[in-house]
Parts: structure tokens; sequence; C-alpha cells
């Protein structure tokens, strides 16, 4: 069987982190004929070599090669392209990890449209990723119509004949962002690129101690010689134009701009501050025309502003004034219409605890040189942000709190001008409803619900909440789209969150009273405070007796506020015994509700759940007892692992 994918894992001591690393790789979906996974040992000093060997020798599909160390991750990348069988390579780190279908979705993608490159969605735990790359699918995309130049890393699929055919491969050597160099030409020489937004397939992982190489302070003039090395790459194969300039302010704005604003900046220390604003002075003079920096967001023109006229100390000023401004979003309304849940909210931004205010403006002015002193930056700031409010947006995103995956769900939102006192200054908030579709929840987990907002100059992110008291929402769970969806306001701070396909203690059923369920001869209907879409669901009713189990069909349809449990009793196999009842959900977990039937000579009663005698009472504690003390354990064991 031909290979179709060869996975090439640069490493150098891991330690526990490549664990994640290995079992994500082993359990693809792909075939594991049809795909290979290649670890270079960079001259690894921990137990990794052994570890990849013993791993080698029992799975046909791994690889182990061994060099003495190169210093970063380009030749060990290329020594595994030069090992590799596969039709595609794809580069995965050894702290990272990939969804389960990751190669046979990415793979399948990039036959389907022709794709040299094929960008997987990214879910960032702990570091940062493109996020508007990811609203959706792009079976075709150029640097020109996407913003494919917002993802860099090396975490992509590409065509092996692709590679060889344009004798593409990584810089080596001890040095920084060689995979800009070849991500970034891969892009401007491909014949196609494929994004794959629907499906998250490979999670970018801090380190609990920080240990990745992307977090480690780097020697600015260093690192900027190699930025250099990108922008020529971008020289040798655009015209000059608003292409290039477009392509140059990915770096001017991520790699420059952004180093230089707000707590990033301060939390630097004073001398290494002035170092990384000298080097990236440097580059801006000499690399960068007008154009570039004209296509950047308001404050981020006046930092790039400041820094071509060697402004230091007012680069900081404004650093210590945008410090302080963040994003507020407040929930009004989280209600169930038909399966989807609906949340209403504003969202603003505000200084100290207080809205902000700005200074309106009847039209922009462009910026015409660095302001004079942060006065007027600020004042010019205010002014733009209030004279292009009709472009701000606002976006809901539902991100899975262990993963990290997140999806922007369908928003509707209006503009509002509010007064904010008698010198004319005015509020910018924005009124939004977003539809949350639980058919897009992957799976059981927790889903903290995020606002992002594009004002101005800013694009923040923040938790949706706190809910305020007295009127918060509290609308019931729901069973639909296959799962069953709590939504809950978090302990302490009321943020929103979805508890999908978890929460079966919590779902409210505890509510519903023996006296509220009928039994009218073999049929059984009982009111429960859930939520199902117009045409209810299908499931089962669970009745448990002494190791004895009947599952019931049973239907769950709209009634009132709520649902209405119905299902149809085998009475004659019931005789003799009580019976705990559950709801079977979709999902493999079952809700247990608050009544029993006691089945006897003179039919069928409902009853309230028999409570466990106190010696099931006992067994019970003493296996929660035992349960926490063996995490505890394996809690110490996992921090000692990494420590060493």
């Amino acid at each position: 069987m031909p290979v179709k994918v060869s996975v090439v894992v640069p490493v150098y001591n891991p330690g526990v982190y490549v664990e994640d690393c290995i079992a994500s790789l082993l359990r693809q979906s792909l075939p594991p004929d049809e795909y290979e996974v290649i670890f270079v040992d960079d001259g690894s000093t921990d137990g990794t070599p052994a570890r990849l060997d013993a791993l080698a020798a029992a799975e046909p599909r791994v690889t182990v090669v061994h060099q003495e160390n190169s210093g970063w991750s380009g030749k060990p990348r290329n020594v595994g392209i030069a090992a590799a069988r596969g039709e595609y390579v794809m580069f995965v780190d050894n702290d990272d990890h990939v969804g389960d279908e990751a190669l046979e979705r990415m793979y399948d993608y990039g036959v389907a449209n022709g794709a040299d490159v094929v960008v997987g969605k990214m879910a960032g735990k702990g570091r940062g990723v493109p996020v508007e790359l990811f609203r959706r699918n792009h079976p075709r995309a150029t640097v020109a119509d996407t913003p494919l130049i917002d993802s860099l890393t090396p975490h992509k699929m590409f065509r092996r004949a692709f590679l060889d055919d344009i004798g593409l491969r990584f810089p080596e050597g001890r040095r920084r962002l060689e995979d800009h160099v070849f991500v970034t030409e891969a892009y401007l020489r491909a014949g196609n690129v494929s994004v794959l937004s629907d499906y998250v397939c490979y999670y970018h992982v801090r380190r609990d101690d920080a240990s990745n190489a992307g977090f480690q302070r780097f020697d600015p003039g260093g690192y900027f010689k190699n930025l250099r090395e990108a922008l020529d790459v971008v020289e040798r194969h655009t015209e000059p134009g608003p292409l290039r300039d477009r392509l140059f302010r990915r770096w001017l704005r991520v790699e420059m701009v952004e180093r230089l604003r707000g707590r990033r900046l301060l939390a630097l220390p004073s001398d290494y501050r002035r170092d990384l604003f000298e080097e990236i002075r440097q580059v801006v003079v000499e690399r960068f025309g007008p154009g570039v920096a004209a296509g950047l967001q308001p404050t981020q023109q006046v930092v790039a502003a400041l820094v071509a006229a060697d402004r230091y100390d007012d680069v900081e000023a404004f650093a210590e004034w945008e410090a302080g401004i963040a994003l507020t979003a407040v929930p009004e309304r989280v209600t169930w219409e038909d399966g989807m849940l609906r949340v209403g909210f504003t969202a603003e931004y505000a200084v100290a605890g207080a809205p902000m205010a700005f200074a309106a403006a009847p039209a922009r002015t462009p910026l015409d040189g660095p302001p004079e002193n942060l006065a007027a930056a600020v004042a010019w700031v205010d002014a733009d942000t209030v004279a292009r409010f009709g472009q701000a947006t606002a976006d809901l995103l539902v991100r899975e709190r262990a993963s990290a995956a997140q999806y922007f769900q369908r928003v509707e939102f209006t503009r509002e001008e509010v007064p904010a006192g008698e010198d004319g200054r005015v509020r910018l908030l924005l009124r939004a409803t977003a539809t949350v579709d639980p058919a897009a929840l992957t799976g059981a987990g927790l889903w903290d619900a995020f606002v992002r907002v594009k004002l101005g100059g800013w694009t923040k992110e923040c938790r949706l909440g706190p809910a305020p008291q007295p009127n918060r929402p509290t609308p019931y769970a729901a069973v639909t789209a296959g799962h069953v969806v709590l939504p809950y306001w978090t302990t302490p701070h009321a943020n929103l969150a979805l508890d999908v396909d978890r929460a079966t203690h919590r779902v409210g059923l505890g509510a519903v009273a023996p006296d509220d369920v009928t039994l009218t001869g073999d049929r059984l209907r009982a009111p429960l405070p859930l939520h199902v879409p117009h045409d209810g669901t299908a499931l089962s009713l669970r009745l448990t007796s002494s190791g004895r189990v009947h599952d019931v069909p049973a239907t769950l349809s709209p009634h009132g506020s709520g649902a209405l449990l119905e299902a149809v009793l085998p009475l004659g196999e019931l005789r003799g015994a009580t019976w705990r009842a559950a709801l079977g959900t979709p999902g493999p977990r079952h809700l247990t509700l608050p009544f029993a039937l006691r089945a006897g000579a003179s039919g069928v009663r409902v009853v309230r759940t028999p409570r466990p005698g106190p010696l099931r009472r006992l067994v019970r504690g003493a296996r929660r007892g035992l349960g926490t003390a063996l995490g505890r354990t394996a809690t110490r064991l996992r921090a000692k692992a990494r420590r060493r």
C-alpha cells in the first residue's frame, strides 16, 4: 500500500511531553499502512532516544533517526523530508499533538483540491494561533485573497513532489524563524493552498514549564537578522506594490508593533525593551515603505510612526495608556429556541472598570507622521475609532476548555453610539445576538463562551460575563443535536459556559416529583425541565432493579416551557420489584430520574427513588475516597516526572 502521509517530528529532550504527541499519531483514523511517522532525534540527552527506539521496535509505521544536535529544528525536518516515502509530508512538533482524524481529513482535502499545501485548523492550548484564517474552509486560497500569511508555523501538510520540484528545504543551524522562510516560499510558489477549518487538526501546546522553544527570550539582533530573510523571500517572489506591502505588513504587525504595545512591552525588562525597540526600528527604516504601515489598524499605525521617528519614550507612554483598556461583554439573554441556544449580549471597551468614552469626529483623518505627544496620539485614535465605528464587528466563539478547540457561532449585531457626558463624548456599544448550534460542539466537554470584538485599533477577546444579578438567565438543559447541553454560570465569575454530555447530576431533574408523573394503563407520562426541538427526540427510559435492566423506547416532546417524557411500559416484566428510572440520552450517559416504579400485585405505582442503605452509602464513600487518593498520587507522579 503506498504511503499517503509521512509525519516528521523533530525531537529534542521533550521528556513526558512527547507522550501526547506519540499517542495522537498512533490513534489516527488513517489506516496504519497508509502513513508513517519519522522521529528525528536531534541529540536528545534525556530518556527520549530509548523511548523512541522501543516504540519503533513495536510499531512498523514508526521510524527513528538519531543525529548529533544541530541547534534548531531546521535540519531534523530536512532529514525527515529526505527519509519520507509519503505523497504528503506533515510536520509536527514533539510537544504538540494532532486530532484523531487529522491526517485522513487533511490528505483527502488536499487530494480533492489538488493542493501543494494543506493548512489544518489549529487550537492553541496556552498559545496564540490564527483565528480569522479558520473562520471557514478555503479550498483554494492565496496570500492575496486569504489571511494565509497569519499562519507561518510549519505544522501543515506539504506535497512531497512540490517540495522536491522547487528545491524547498528549511534553513539549518542555530537560528530563528526558519519556518517563516520555508512556509512563506511555499505559499508564494504553490499551485494551490487549501485551508481546512471545520475540524481541529493541530493542537499547539504550551508546556506547563513554558520551556517551548518559542517562549524563550531571544536575542533581538539575531532574531531580526533572521526575520530579514523572510522579507527577502517576499521580495524575490512579488513585485513592488500593494501585495508586497500587505505581506510585509504581517511582520511589521506581528513581530514588531505588537511586541511594543501595552502589557506585552511593559512586562519586559527596561534594558531589553530598548534593545528590542532599536532592532525593530532598523528593520522598519531599512525595509518598509509608507504603504506598509498605512494598512495597519490605527493604534498600530501610531506605534509604527513613533518607531520610525525613533521616539522610544513615547512608545512606552502609549503602551501604558493601552494597557488600561479592556473589553467587557455582558450577557442579557440566554434562551433555547428550537434546539438552538440564543445568546444576547452587549460589548464595549472599558478603562478601570468604567465604559470607555470617545471624542466624536465627523470624518476620518489619515495619520500624517508621528503624533506630537501622547495626548495627540490618544485624540487621533479616539476620533478615528468613532469615524470608523461602522466597521466594528462582534463575534461569539465557543472554546472547549480541555483542548482549546474553538468555533465561530452565527451572530447578528447592531452598533449604538451612547452619549457619555456633556462634552460630546460617546460610548461605542455593540448589541449582539448569537446562535449557538449544539451540532457544532464536537464531543463531551466544557465549552466557554468568548466574545471577540474588532473596534478601532483593537481586536480583543473576553469571556462572556459576568451575568448581572438578580435577573440572571437560567435556561434548562437541552436534549438536542445528539447532545445533552447544560448552559450554566461559572463560579465565582459568573461567565457563560456549556456542559456538553457530562452534567448527569446537574440538569435539574431532581425537581420532578412522583405526583407529577402519570400512569394510564401501560403509558407513562412525565413533564421534565428540559428543552427539546419542536419535532422532539427519540430516546429510551432505562429501568433497573437488582441487576436487571429494561431499556424502554421513549420520546421527549415540547410541553409548556419544558418537555414531556412518554413511554409504554412492559408491565408484565416489571412485577414484584421496584425499578429505578433513568433517561437514556443520545450519548452513552444516563440521566437519573427522581422517581421509581413499584410493581406489585395491584399494579404499578410511581414512588420516590429509594435511598441507598447504610452499607451501600459506606461503600460509595470508600470508593470516592480511594478515587481521590489515587488522583492525588497520579498528580504527584506526573509532577515528579516533569521535574526530571
